[in-house]
């Protein structure tokens, strides 16, 4: 009878292993676009993959996208991701959240740098020190995860693309938006940020089994007087842009999962409202979550 229940056992172990074999969990790489504050909600699709208890084998970002990417290769979850933010967004640190609105927001003309002749208004040092505090990594082959990091090279108008070597120059370049932070000068390029060039780079996600690709670049909803202010049009003027790059890019290599966000009334450095992007992301999230459901099934 022991014998008998040892061929058993043994059997039903072969038995579950060929039924794993049959549907095995696929290889995920994951795109993060740029989109300015609306790719907080990142954020949420970041939970729904800690929900589903999946873990990208490869992650690509842009801009916003990238820092987050580099966070979660850094081996934050959404929640402290999700309280950086809050954190920032908060803080005398962030100079933008009241930028061109009018909101008594914190103080952000102390950091100003009106030289123009070196390309943008602001610095981004204190962000990427304040980021730095967050996690160990300080390059590429330290993180948990591998990374791309895309920015843009100015003079030739082609991505470059970071996959080793130091993180804060590399996010520093990914997130150089024209006009408000400076471009950075490496490897004998000037960089600028990656979503002039590709705003959504699931293209640079290889050897994986599923692609899911977010886009965060947004709508732009009609206001009653049907005249935005100058800050609204530029930057506004930059997503259609970053959507137009994204939908040509589609069209030659779509991704298997393409996710797009619509945070309303959320502009480029409303970094201070991430619960309430991350709550408007909430119908995506649904829709990412079923789809990585679906997929994974072996139905």
């Amino acid at each position: 009878m022991k014998t008998l229940l040892v061929i058993l056992a043994g059997g039903l172990l072969i038995f579950s292993e060929a039924m794993a074999d049959d549907c095995p969990t696929p290889s995920i790489g994951l795109a993060l676009g740029s989109g300015g504050a609306a790719g907080l909600a990142h954020i949420a699709m970041l939970g729904v993959f800690e929900e589903l208890d999946l873990q990208p084998k490869q992650l690509a970002g842009t801009s916003i996208g990238a820092i987050i990417a580099v966070m979660h290769a850094a081996e934050l979850d959404s929640a402290a991701i999700r309280d950086f933010f809050k954190e920032f967004g908060g803080s005398a640190l962030d100079p933008l959240s009241g930028l061109g609105d009018g909101d008594n927001g914190p103080d952000w003309r102390d950091l100003l740098d009106i030289n123009f002749n070196e390309g943008g208004l602001f610095d981004a040092g204190p962000f990427l020190e304040f980021l730095g505090e967050q996690f160990d990594a300080r390059e590429f082959e330290a993180l948990a995860v591998p990374v791309k990091v895309v920015a843009t090279d100015y003079y030739s108008g082609q991505s470059h693309v970071f996959d080793s070597g130091e993180l804060m120059p590399a996010i520093r370049a990914s997130m150089a938006v024209p006009g408000l932070f400076k471009p950075v000068k490496m490897d004998g390029k000037l960089l600028i940020d990656g979503g002039t060039s590709n705003p959504l780079p699931h293209d640079l996600l290889e050897d994986v089994d599923l692609v899911v690709a977010v886009d965060v670049t947004g709508s732009r909803p009609k206001s009653d007087d049907d005249q935005p202010g100058l800050t609204d049009l530029l930057f506004k003027s930059f997503e259609i842009m970053q959507q137009s790059i994204i939908r040509a890019r589609n069209a030659i290599q779509s991704p298997d999962i393409f996710i797009e966000v619509a945070a309303e009334d959320i502009r480029l450095m409303h970094f201070d409202r991430v619960d309430e992007v991350i709550e408007q992301s909430q119908a995506a999230a649904d829709e990412l979550r079923e789809a990585l459901r679906e997929h994974l099934s072996c139905d």
